[in-house]
């Protein structure tokens, strides 16, 4: 109960230990008064204060979203096999092998188990630490085994509150960012505020807890951190040295604990070109990065034996073309303005041309066609062309993968965070553009500087690169909703950094003429300090009710559907039907797969089109043909899929499926000209008439309201 009351301790003491004291009185006998030693205590002091507001931040945004997943399921007071189903579709998938090391006789079988896996996929034999980033759940199953806890706390609370904990790492790095750019920890405060009160927007950990972007952006965030660290000028060389380390660490805990690293690293590798093309980064801190990528990125392809999705990433294609461009172009930063300019865009093609031809060489000789689909969905989001493509279109059809609601930003803006983002963000860009043009032109004239002085700053390196970070992820979350989390939690930090920033009320004091530097002082500890009021006014009572409100997990169908499999089907049964429910299907009970949530391999996305034929308009022999092909026993048909109402028509699963076939689309609307009617009716509705063609190769064995399960004959 008093965590949002924590969040507003320490109004009245700040730091400001990037601004030294400007005063050094000095005797005549040569003697420093006591100025500059209270000076130095100050800082320290502030320094003390504000790592602890950090910490007491970051544990209670964990209890606050540990409660919260407490009081919406009742997780401490449900059954094994509820709790077990919460962690609803590739969630109880990636759970599945952390209780599969969990429950191994020995820690060397159980990786044996996941090197050599042939229950995740039937009739075939699979190396799991290859195709997906599950070392972290290998990690916690070998710590909970070895760590003498067992007897106090159990395997799934082991586990989620280690993800719970990592929430207390991502608010710390966003506080710790904050802070360096504005020099208070002030912002740091009102950036971790903000993350808690845009909750919705900011994170979904306590309801998708295995998700693996919940692993991997608290180290995205302290990988961000250590980078603006690292850009500032000044830094000794063994704070270079350790930063550097850092940031290969965090960049390597990220790439490892997330499928989707390489397109992540790949926007930023951009911000980094960006500004390296436009003289605002150093070029040697910036090559740095580039090498500490690549490294981080290989290091995660050898532990997952080389998986070839990774050596063809554009990432390391894109790393690799701009350090040979940049050697080719050894002059690229001379001249004037015109010359600079048509180097520049002979630069910009080259990285391009090289990246696409290095990219294309790589696949063509690893053969990789894992990372199509995303290409193909790519491609028709952006309209290059309307696609039958059932992956693309299962991916266009997907709420998470359309733009950014418009209702986002109303929400973002009962915080005020939207408000002082945008202002923030369009005072950066513009200085950004400035001190572009300047480096670009070569303009070091004194008359142009005192010129330019009254409506530009000198930006500086770390906040030029959270500047074009914030920019560059925030048209990546408007283009792709589920990608948003990227974007809002920055939003935070830069936000509250602009608030607290020196630099940014210097350039608005002085270009309405108001500057002085007492007033900008108590400005920019005064408006964050209101701001914090105003947050914990509107937004304590309902933090403080959301806390009370009191819910129970309840899904009987399914429970009802997992227990039977248990009881009544052999431990080596072999289940098809829908990616999410099989997930649970494989966690719950143990038994065999057809297909399975993650997607990011060629064979299982065919698979998984032949498996959904159950929804299409297909024979009973087609059907039945196709699941023995797959070695099925058992088929789960359901009527939430088979009825489908939550997408419109074309989006529906069925629709998917008719348009891939072919075939002319249910209900009410238009076709495609060339779309042909079946011959046949909808499978997952015609198997229910137990007609004598349909029972003769199925045998309904369960049944409730939710689920239909078919036992297949075995004909010789």
């Amino acid at each position: 109960m008093t965590t949002v009351r924590q969040r507003r301790v320490g109004k009245g003491t700040e730091a400001a230990e990037d601004q030294p004291s400007e005063e050094k009185n000095v005797k005549p006998d040569g003697k420093i008064l006591s100025d500059h030693t209270g000076g130095k205590l100050w800082n320290i002091l502030s320094i003390t204060v504000g790592g602890i507001v950090a910490i007491c931040l970051g544990l209670l945004t964990s209890v606050y979203v540990a409660t919260l997943h407490e009081n919406d399921l009742w997780f401490s007071n449900i059954k094994e096999v509820e709790r077990e189903i919460s962690f609803r579709t590739e969630c109880g998938l990636y759970y599945s092998y952390y209780k599969q090391m969990i429950q191994a006789a020995s820690i060397q079988q159980g990786l044996h188990g996941l090197v050599y896996d042939n229950k995740t996929e039937s009739v075939r034999t699979i190396n799991i630490l290859e195709r997906m980033n599950v070392y972290q759940e290998v990690f916690l199953s070998i710590l909970y085994r070895i760590l003498p806890i067992q007897q106090y706390l159990e395997p799934v609370y082991f586990y989620i509150y280690t993800l719970f904990g990592l929430q207390a790492v991502y608010v710390i790095a966003l506080y710790v960012t904050s802070w360096l750019l504005s020099g208070t920890w002030l912002s740091g405060l009102l950036a971790a505020c903000w993350y808690i009160t845009n909750r919705v927007d900011t994170t979904r950990v306590e309801f998708t807890i295995p998700l693996r972007e919940n692993w991997a952006l608290p180290f995205f965030a302290v990988q961000i951190a250590a980078i603006t660290y690292l850009l500032r000028t000044h830094l000794q060389p063994v704070q270079e040295r350790l930063t550097l380390m850092a940031v290969f660490i965090a960049t390597f805990l990220f790439s490892l604990t997330w499928q989707f690293n390489q397109f992540m690293m790949l926007i930023q590798a951009l911000a980094l070109f960006i500004l390296d093309c436009f003289d605002i980064l150093p070029t040697a801190k910036v090559t740095w990065l580039y090498v500490i990528q690549i490294s981080a990125l290989l290091l995660v392809c050898v532990l997952q034996f080389f998986n070839s999705m990774i050596l063809g990433s554009l990432l390391i294609s894109f790393n690799a073309s701009v350090l040979i461009a940049r050697t080719i172009q050894k002059k690229l930063k001379k001249g004037g303005l015109l010359n600079r300019l048509g180097k520049l865009i002979l630069h910009v093609l080259l990285v391009l041309c090289l990246t696409l031809l290095i990219n294309k060489f790589i696949k063509k000789i690893l053969n990789l066609e894992s990372d199509e689909h995303i290409f193909k969905f790519l491609k028709a989001k952006f309209g290059f062309g309307a696609t039958r493509d059932f992956d693309a279109n299962l991916y266009l059809c997907e709420e998470a993968f359309g733009l950014l609601p418009l209702n986002t930003f109303s929400r973002l803006s009962d915080t005020l965070l939207f408000y002082v983002y945008v202002f923030v963000l369009f005072l950066m860009t513009v200085a950004a553009v400035i001190v572009a043009f300047q480096n670009l032109s070569g303009s070091n004239q004194v008359q142009f500087m005192e010129r330019m002085e009254e409506c530009t700053i000198a930006l500086k390196p770390d906040a030029a690169y959270n500047l074009i970070h914030s920019i560059l992820f925030g048209c990546l979350a408007l283009s792709t909703m589920r990608m948003k989390y990227l974007w809002t939690s920055h939003m935070c930090v830069f936000a509250s950094f602009g608030l607290c920033s020196t630099e940014v009320w210097k350039l608005t004091l002085k270009c309405i003429h108001l500057y002085t530097s007492q007033r900008t002082h108590v400005i920019k500890y005064s408006i964050p300090i209101i701001t914090l009021l105003y947050i914990s006014y509107k937004f304590w009572p309902g933090i403080m009710e959301e806390l009370s409100e009191l819910r129970e997990f309840y899904d009987p169908d399914t429970v009802e559907l997992m227990n039977w499999i248990k009881s009544n089907t052999p431990n080596t049964a072999v289940f098809a039907g829908s990616m999410q429910l099989l997930a649970g299907v494989k966690l719950c009970t143990g038994r065999t797969l057809t297909n399975h949530p993650h997607y990011e391999d060629k064979n299982l996305r065919e698979r998984t089109k032949q498996i959904y034929q159950i929804y299409a308009k297909r024979s009973p022999e087609d059907v039945y043909r196709i699941l023995r092909s797959f070695g099925t026993d058992y088929v789960i048909l359901e009527d939430s899929i088979c009825y489908e109402r939550r997408h419109s028509r074309g989006c529906r699963l069925r629709d998917l499926l008719d348009i891939a076939n072919g075939h002319i689309m249910d209900g009410l609307g238009e076709n495609e000209p060339d779309l042909k009617p079946s011959l046949y009716p909808r499978f997952c509705e015609e198997i229910k008439k137990n007609l004598p063609s349909y029972s003769i190769h199925f045998t309904r064995v369960f049944q409730n309201k939710t689920f239909h399960v078919y036992k297949l004959a075995k004909h010789k």
